[in-house]
C-alpha cells in the first residue's frame, strides 16, 4: 500500500505539473489525497505519510531513467557545494589516516594560513571538544569544520615542533571547490591542465590556467578529462568554444518543451584557435566531459586519447521542492556537432544492469583490447571532415590506449586493499617534513628522496610491520616500478599538493606518455582555420 500510495503520487506530480500551481487538482490528485487522508486516519498503525514517501521517491524515480534522482533536504546543500564553487570552511585538506586528523595542505590566502596553521598541525580539539583519537569519521569533522562566512572555530592543534597543544581561533571564510587538479607544462612546448569537474567557477579556473601555460610557452595542450564525471553544462561549452572557430556546432539538446531545444555554436571570440589539442578520456568522463570531448572530435579540432567514455547522454534541471529537497529531472538528450546522441542502452526500472555496465566492459577484455570494444554500427555519423563516429554509448577516442596492468601482482593488491602505500607516503612525507619541506618544485623533491631500492626496502619493512603482509620478492619484483612510482607521487601530494601528485604520476602513465607523442607528431587533425562557410546543426 505505501508503495502504491508513493507511485500514485508522484505520478500526479511529474505528470500534472504539480510544481507550477495556481490550477484546479486533477482527479489523479484527487485521488492521491484521499488515499493518504484515509491511511492517516483509518490505517491500523500510526504511520507518517511523509516518511513513507521520502524513502519510496528514489525508487519511484528509478523507473524513469538511471539519471533523474531525489536529492533529500539533508543532502541538497552539501551536494550543491560540489559544483557552486565555494562553501564556508577554514580552507585546509586533512586526512584522517589514522584517528586523528592531520592537515595536509593549507589553502593559499585562506582562514587557517592567516592565522598561521601548518601542513602537518593535527587537530585535537574544535570548540574545546576532543576530536582526536575517538575514531571520528572524517565527514563529521568536516561539517564541524565548515560553517557559515563570517562565523569562527576555536581548535587545539599539536605540532611537531611545539611541546604543547597551540590554540587558533579562526573566522570561516569562502572556500573555493576547485575543479583543476593540475595545471603545468609536461614538456617544454605542451600544456597539460587535469580537469576533475564541471562546476560554476570551471571555466575561469580553466581559462586562467591556459592563460599562464600560453605564457610560459605552451603551443600545445592536453585537456586530461579522464574520471571526470560532468556536472554543469554551461562551462564545457565555453570550454569547446575557446578552441573552435566561429560557427562551428558544439551541442544541441532535444526535448519535449520548447525551452529544451537548443542548438548551441561557438561565437568566435575563442584564444585558443589555432593550437594543437589533445583530449584524453575513459570509461569515467561522462556528460559535461562528454559534450566536451564530442564537440572536439566531430568538428576534427583535435584528437581524443585514452578508451570509451562513459555514455551519458541526458540532460537534467534540478528543481527544488518546498521542502528544501530537490529532484533532478532528465529533460533532454543532448547531441554532439555530428548529430549523435551517446546515451548508451538502458532499462528503466533497472538500475543495477546500467550501474554494472563499466564492469561489463572490463570482464568483456575492453579495458584491455580496442578490438573488444562493442559500438553500434548501426549509429554511424560523420565528422566535419568526413570520417565515421558511432553513437549510442559513449565516445570512441580516435586513439586507444588500453588499461595498465603492468606491476599488478598479488602483492601489490595485498598493499593496495590494506591502505600501505597512502599510510607509508604520510608517514615518510610527515616525518621528514621539515626537510623535505624546503623543496619548492617536483624535481627537487624527487631529488631529495632516498634511491629507488631503499625508498621499496623501506616500504616493504613497513607493510610487514603495520599490516602483517609478509615480503614476497619475486612478486615485490614485479611491481617494483608501480609501487615506488605510486609512493613518489604520493609524498609529492603531501609535500606540494595535489598537482604534485599528477605530475609525478604522469611521468609514468601510458596515456600520458602517448598522448604526448600523439599530439607532438600528429598532423592528421589540423588546428582551427579561418572559413567563409559556417557549419550549423540541424535541429530536424
Amino acid at each position: 500500500m505505501p508503495l502504491v500510495i508513493a507511485v500514485t503520487f508522484v505520478g500526479g506530480l511529474l505528470a500534472g505539473g504539480y510544481f507550477l500551481g495556481g490550477r484546479t487538482e486533477t482527479p489523479v490528485e484527487k485521488k492521491v489525497h484521499e488515499i493518504m487522508s484515509l491511511v492517516a486516519t483509518e490505517y491500523v498503525d500510526n504511520v507518517n505519510p511523509d516518511s513513507i514517501l521520502e524513502v519510496s521517491i528514489p525508487d519511484i524515480l528509478a523507473k524513469l531513467d538511471p539519471h533523474t534522482v531525489y536529492i533529500p533536504a539533508s543532502e541538497l546543500e552539501q551536494t550543491n557545494q560540489v559544483l557552486e564553487g565555494s562553501f564556508g570552511g577554514i580552507g585546509v585538506v586533512f586526512n584522517m589516516l589514522t584517528d586523528t586528523a592531520t592537515v595536509v595542505e593549507i589553502v593559499s590566502g585562506g582562514p587557517a594560513e592567516k592565522v598561521g596553521m601548518l601542513a602537518g598541525d593535527r587537530i585535537v580539539t574544535v570548540d574545546d571538544s576532543i576530536v582526536a583519537g575517538i575514531k571520528l569519521e572524517s565527514e563529521k569533522l568536516r561539517s564541524r569544520l565548515k560553517g557559515p562566512k563570517g562565523t569562527s572555530v576555536k581548535l587545539g592543534v599539536m605540532r611537531s615542533t611545539a611541546p604543547d597543544m597551540l590554540t587558533f581561533e579562526v573566522t570561516r571564510g569562502d572556500i573555493p571547490v576547485t575543479s583543476i587538479d593540475a595545471a603545468y607544462m609536461i614538456t617544454p612546448e605542451t600544456g597539460y591542465v587535469r580537469v576533475n569537474k564541471f562546476g560554476r567557477s570551471t571555466y575561469m579556473e580553466f581559462l586562467n590556467a591556459m592563460v599562464n601555460l600560453k605564457s610560459d610557452g605552451a603551443q600545445q595542450y592536453i585537456i586530461d578529462l579522464r574520471g571526470n564525471t560532468g556536472g554543469y553544462m554551461e562551462p564545457a561549452i565555453l570550454m569547446a568554444n575557446e578552441f573552435l572557430k566561429g560557427g562551428s556546432p558544439i551541442v544541441s539538446t532535444r526535448g519535449r518543451t520548447p525551452q529544451s531545444e537548443r542548438a548551441i555554436g561557438s561565437d568566435g571570440s575563442g584564444a585558443f584557435q589555432n593550437e594543437k589539442i589533445a583530449v584524453v578520456i575513459d570509461e569515467g568522463s561522462a556528460s559535461a566531459s562528454e559534450i566536451f570531448a564530442g564537440a572536439i572530435q566531430d568538428n576534427d579540432r583535435g584528437m581524443l586519447v585514452g578508451r570509451r567514455s562513459f555514455g551519458k547522454g541526458l540532460v537534467q534541471n534540478q528543481i527544488e521542492l518546498g521542502d528544501s529537497s530537490a529532484i533532478r529531472l532528465t529533460i533532454a538528450r543532448y547531441y554532439t556537432p555530428s548529430g549523435r546522441c551517446i546515451q548508451k542502452a538502458y532499462t528503466p526500472g533497472s538500475p543495477e544492469s546500467y550501474q554494472m555496465e563499466i564492469a561489463d566492459r572490463y570482464i568483456h577484455g575492453e579495458s584491455f583490447n580496442a578490438d573488444s570494444v562493442k559500438l553500434d554500427r548501426s549509429q554511424v555519423f560523420t565528422t566535419l571532415g568526413g570520417r565515421e563516429v558511432y553513437g549510442g554509448g559513449g565516445i570512441m577516442p580516435d586513439v586507444y590506449v588500453p588499461n595498465d596492468t603492468l606491476g599488478i601482482t598479488s602483492y601489490y593488491m595485498n598493499v593496495f586493499n590494506a591502505g600501505m602505500l597512502h599510510n607509508f607516503a604520510f608517514n615518510f612525507a610527515d616525518t621528514n617534513r621539515s626537510q623535505l619541506g624546503e623543496a619548492e618544485d617536483v624535481d627537487t623533491l624527487l631529488q631529495m628522496l632516498p634511491a629507488d631500492d631503499t625508498l621499496l626496502q623501506l616500504f616493504v619493512s613497513y607493510a610487514q610491520q603495520k599490516a602483517g603482509i609478509p615480503p614476497r620478492w619475486y612478486y615485490i619484483n614485479i611491481s617494483r616500478n608501480l609501487i615506488v612510482n605510486q609512493l613518489k607521487a604520493l609524498i609529492a601530494s603531501d609535500i606540494l599538493g595535489q598537482s604534485a601528485l599528477y605530475e609525478v604520476s604522469n611521468m609514468t602513465d601510458p596515456v600520458v606518455i602517448r598522448t604526448v607523442e600523439e599530439i607532438s607528431k600528429n598532423n592528421r587533425i589540423s588546428p582551427a582555420t579561418e572559413s567563409d562557410e559556417q557549419t550549423t546543426i540541424d535541429d530536424e
